[in-house]
């Protein structure tokens, strides 16, 4: 039996030239990949004017304390549903640990955790995901696109947004400075 390159616990960088602008310079922590399909969540940029508290408040939590972080671009589909990628140490009805590397929880529990100080140690929060229906992100890899990356939870939570896609391609041994934006044929 052949067994798949499944990529979950990776992370999808966008190659210039990718064809969307909706993924230049994309970042996405891949969630979930089998042969059903795959799910991740955009890291690669923010959302533009919208806060952690604007969040809450409009899902009637109290702020509290919590610092008023942006929130990042997870992808465009379902753009106002919500998920938090975290640390290991926390855990509610929804979460699913990733590769062993980080979580992801996708419900209100976590969010009113956060604003009460007794979530995860680490985390980040999205609107909206990116999605692949069966065999279509394996397909997309074998084309000019995006180059897969294996790299820690630094890469999420000990990293600036806008230095993720560079620190990327720079653990995969490449300056992103060299890429060029077409894809060749022998």
């Amino acid at each position: 039996m052949e067994t798949a390159n499944f990529l979950t616990g990776q992370f999808l960088l966008a190659m210039p030239g990718i064809g969307d602008p909706r993924f230049e310079q994309a970042v996405i922590a891949v969630c979930a990949h089998d042969q059903k399909g795959a799910l991740g969540i955009g890291i690669g940029a923010m959302i533009a004017g919208l806060g952690l508290h604007d969040v809450l408040q409009q899902v009637k939590i109290d702020p509290g304390d919590t610092p008023n972080v942006p929130i990042h671009f997870g992808g465009p589909m379902e753009t106002r549903r919500g998920f938090v990628l975290h640390s290991c140490d926390w855990g509610g009805q929804d979460t699913i640990v990733v590769a062993g590397k980080w979580s992801l929880s996708g419900t209100i529990d976590v969010l009113r955790a956060i604003a009460e100080g007794r979530g995860p140690s680490r985390w980040l929060v999205a609107l909206g995901y990116a999605g692949w229906g069966a065999g279509q992100l394996d397909e997309e890899m074998t084309r000019h696109g995006w180059l897969n990356v294996d790299d820690d939870e630094a890469m999420l939570f000990g990293t600036d947004t806008a230095e993720r896609w560079t620190r990327g391609f720079n653990a995969a041994g490449i300056d992103p400075r060299l890429l060029g934006s077409e894809s060749g044929r022998a």
